[in-house]
């Protein structure tokens, strides 16, 4: 997988690269990186990137001319394949993470980091594959929203991370993880749970699941809705659903 980044700032992007597993991932040759600094494409001596929108209103908008000129320079011939152009933009659609997931699977990913009041919509109609959205929420920096799809993805990518870590990862399956623990027993006076240190596997994998139900319900009953209704949750799952759902009723 290579991420090719397009961005006013390659210093915010390049020091998430050089670091933690994703510098592990780039050292083995899994994982490939360019930064493009948009600024170099300017032609006027101040390397001006932005001007004022037609037809008003507040703000300042990224200038076309430059952006097209560094997205010429890393996108192929005509009879090569194009990789996938994403803008980052409050505009866009959700991201999620079975976007992620399908996003993890192209062999690279041109992200365009939007700056003041957005790009010109020209550069989206020519050279956009998609519009991508963190969260409904404004953001001053594209680099943050394109550092999350690919934190998002690149940990999806074949022998990145082992695949049994990410097995039970929330949103794996339409649930969120269960709570973890580890050392010491004892902390704060708050014991960790006698099933997971039971050494009873079978145990232990009823308790993991029964909490992810647990916490579904709780935080995100969307998503529980969502599993029923596309049919994702097993038997075993719905019945604790179920069981839960009772005993919440019972209770009220």
């Amino acid at each position: 997988m290579k991420y090719t980044v397009l961005t006013l700032f390659p210093e915010i992007t390049d020091a998430f690269f050089a670091t933690s597993i994703m510098a592990k991932a780039i050292k083995r040759g899994i994982i490939h990186y360019k930064a493009v600094n948009i600024r170099d494409f300017a032609k006027d001596k101040h390397k001006t990137c932005d001007d004022a929108p037609y037809g008003g209103g507040p703000g300042m908008l990224m200038l076309p001319e430059p952006l097209g000129l560094a997205l010429k320079s890393v996108l192929p011939g005509e009879n090569t394949p194009k990789p996938r152009v994403i803008y980052l933009s409050p505009s866009g659609k959700p991201f999620n993470q079975k976007i992620a997931q399908e996003l993890a699977s192209e062999p690279e990913l041109v992200l365009i980091c939007g700056r003041y009041e957005g790009i010109d919509q020209r550069i989206i109609d020519l050279y956009v594959d998609d519009e991508i959205s963190v969260g409904d929420f404004v953001l001053s920096s594209g680099e943050v929203a394109a550092l999350a799809v690919i934190d998002a993805t690149y940990r999806l990518v074949d022998k990145v991370i082992r695949q049994e870590s990410l097995a039970e990862e929330s949103f794996s399956d339409g649930l969120l993880e269960y709570p973890q623990f580890t050392r010491p027993e004892e902390y704060d006076s708050i014991k960790v749970p006698n099933v997971l240190l039971s050494g009873h596997h079978e145990q232990i994998r009823l308790w993991h699941l029964q909490k992810r139900v647990e916490k579904t319900l709780r935080q995100r009953p969307d998503l529980i809705q969502h599993g029923r209704e596309t049919g994702l949750f097993n038997k075993e799952i719905l019945n604790i659903i179920e069981q839960l759902e009772g005993e919440r009723h019972e209770r009220n």
